[in-house]
């Protein structure tokens, strides 16, 4: 056992010990998951022969003892570990989740005990708060000179709001501009526990946004060219795919293209060529592409015009445009180089 895990045992041991009768510390460790499986009142009461009232009232009351007990200095193993989960909130944004408290103090991905570990001693600790787990907020624990669950849950939702009315995804800076906290780091430990939330490429917004929150292949292609900001070949989507910090991203390349193919998003420009429609793009072959520009001009056009205009809405080829230009059933020429629609 190592160091930090032991400072942790050393409190956990030295608070039931506190505990003098035996019935009313397995109330404590059950209801905690101290030994394993969290346990509902229901499932203590029928294994003590007691109601689930009364195992409700009991853990109340050995609780409000043993906050007496800590503030009183009765834990002597107590203040080192609120030093140890104090210092470790101080450096996550003075508030944090559970498990990833739990992860920087253990050192590993956390146990559901070690977890439980932090969070009773978080409950009886006077310098420590707890946020409990909800469908709005994941459990965390944070220094209680900082705010308690009800202030903390108030500024969770405080950023959320935020980014609802803004509409798209916030950077940390751009939160902050219209925030007060004394760092950035502080709004990302305050956002990191609400479950309304995701981030993505240092981007705040609601999780349902697939470009915070992409659930799917499509989605995370999505992401990828929003990112790049131009068009890419398939390959390298599949590419970036790969190297990305999305949960899930072995996809091989003819899905990634046949997604492409189907999702409305995005437009075909050149071979294997794709870019975003909401960047101006749209669907249809070279010579779709010239009858349009002939239509928006409404008057003959040179043939550098035409190019140039083909050119800036797909990545293909001079002369492919010239060679459609050639199609006497759609385009006339008109003088020397100019051409209208047939």
């Amino acid at each position: 056992m190592d160091q930090h895990a032991s400072t942790i045992a050393n409190a956990i041991k030295g608070s039931l010990d506190v505990i003098e009768q035996e019935r009313e510390r397995e109330i404590i460790a059950r209801r905690f998951g101290l030994n394993g499986q969290k346990e509902t009142l229901e499932q203590i009461g029928e294994l003590l022969s007691i109601t689930r009232e009364r195992v409700r009232q009991l853990e109340k009351a050995i609780l409000i003892r043993l906050r007496i007990a800590a503030a009183d200095g009765q834990i002597t193993a107590l203040p080192a570990a609120e030093k140890l989960i104090i210092r470790n909130l101080t450096e996550l944004g003075r508030v944090g989740r559970t498990a990833r408290l739990a992860k920087r103090i253990f050192g590993h991905d956390s146990t559901p005990v070690e977890r439980a570990e932090l969070t009773f001693l978080a409950t009886i600790s006077s310098a420590l708060t707890v946020i409990d787990e909800n469908d709005l907020y994941y459990p965390a624990i944070g220094i209680a000179e900082y705010g308690d669950a009800k202030t903390i849950r108030h500024r969770v939702d405080e950023i959320v709001t935020l980014i609802k009315q803004h509409k798209t995804p916030m950077t940390l800076d751009e939160l902050d501009d219209q925030l007060n906290y004394e760092h950035p780091d502080h709004i990302k430990a305050i956002a990191s526990l609400s479950k309304q939330l995701a981030s993505l490429n240092n981007l705040w917004g609601l999780s349902r946004w697939p470009s915070v929150n992409p659930r799917n292949i499509r989605d995370k292609i999505f992401v990828i060219l929003e990112a790049k900001k131009e068009p890419m070949h398939f390959s390298e989507i599949a590419d970036a795919i790969a190297e990305s910090s999305f949960r899930r991203k072995n996809v091989t390349i003819q899905a990634i293209h046949n997604e492409l193919i189907k999702d409305p998003r995005f437009i075909l420009i050149g071979r294997g060529i794709y870019a975003l429609s909401a960047w101006g793009y749209t669907k249809g072959t070279v010579a779709d592409i010239i009858t349009s520009i002939l239509k928006d001009a409404g008057q003959p056009l040179s043939r550098e015009d035409i190019v140039r205009q083909v050119l800036r809405a797909r990545k293909v080829k001079e002369t492919t445009v010239l060679l459609n230009l050639q199609n006497k059933q759609l385009f006339k020429k008109v003088g020397k180089d100019s051409y209208t629609l047939a």
